[in-house]
């Protein structure tokens, strides 16, 4: 019994690569509760809630802080990854769960910092005074200065493997597993299976802008429906000039390319810009030149 109550309090180290994924997760969901939010308003005027964005945002973000680190100590993508926060600041290794004092200031920190950071600019941009643009030239020069440190506290973090983010090591919050997480074992099967999906996906991505598929879509054509193949009423058709060889339909402006086929000239033209080496569909002759039809077809022929 004791044993298994020492084994509840034990706290476990966090990979990096899962305190990332927590973080992803985290930023994956804001923007699915906030995209699930203004579906709710499409029916509306647009730019219902462009005033008050900021506002709305923190409210739904102090709805999730209520719900994930305030009653259990985790946010969402860690209660996904079976990691929660620590206090760090006691001086035992058994766990310890989050101060009140901790989560109000991860409150602020994160929901309030956020809602100051798109609304700052709203504040003072109406405002010509001297000493509003000076307010605004600190808050600019903070909040870079945050970036920076956040920056540093990332680098210590790669090296370190704690503390994720400036707001942690502020507040002196640590990522732990909740459970002893089991030794993952990857077969080399997959492995070679996924490597071989990866390399084969690259290929295609690197092949497929190379290759010309509407010149393949009418190569493939002028094979299935070779001139010789067609019935007599539709080579009557092609021989009165009365269907476009690429659209089928009545020609536009008829031209020809020096075979025997006839073409409406926006058809043959943007074909031919697109591809310089275009043949014909029907007959594959390369475009020689693009002539106007030279006999006249009277639209009498089509009653």
């Amino acid at each position: 019994m004791a044993s298994s109550i020492g084994n509840e309090n034990s706290v476990n180290p966090v990979l990096r690569i899962s305190q990332l994924d927590a973080l992803e997760l985290n930023k994956a969901l804001e923007q699915l509760v906030w995209s699930q939010f203004t579906s709710c308003f499409h029916g509306f005027k647009p730019g219902v809630l462009a005033h008050f964005e900021p506002e709305v945002k923190a409210f739904l973000w102090l709805i999730l802080w209520r719900f994930t680190v305030y009653s259990k100590n985790a946010t969402v993508g860690q209660a996904i990854l079976n990691i929660q926060y620590k206090n760090n600041l006691s001086q035992t290794e058994k766990y310890q769960p989050l101060s009140k004092h901790q989560k109000l200031w991860y409150l602020i920190f994160t929901v309030g910092g956020r809602w100051l950071e798109e609304r700052c600019y709203d504040l003072f941009s109406n405002h010509q005074l001297q000493s509003f643009c000076k307010i605004k030239s600190y808050i600019n020069f903070g909040a870079g200065l945050l970036k920076f440190c956040g920056l540093l506290n990332f680098l210590i973090f790669l090296q370190k493997g704690t503390f994720a983010t400036l707001t942690e090591r502020i507040l002196g919050i640590r990522s732990v597993f909740c459970k002893p997480q089991s030794v993952r074992q990857v077969g080399f099967e997959y492995m070679n299976r996924e490597l071989l999906w990866h390399g084969f996906a690259e290929f295609l991505i690197y092949l497929l802008p190379l290759i010309n598929i509407q010149k393949l879509k009418l190569k493939i054509s002028s094979w299935c429906l070779p001139i010789a193949g067609l019935s007599n009423s539709e080579n009557t058709l092609t021989a009165h000039c009365k269907e476009c060889s690429i659209c089928g339909e009545w020609p536009t402006m008829p031209h020809t390319i020096g075979c025997s086929h006839i073409f409406c000239y926006y058809c043959i033209k943007s074909n031919y810009l697109f591809d310089m080496y275009f043949t014909c569909p029907k007959c594959g002759s390369e475009v020689r030149s693009l002539q106007p039809l030279k006999y006249k077809i009277e639209m009498t022929e089509l009653h």
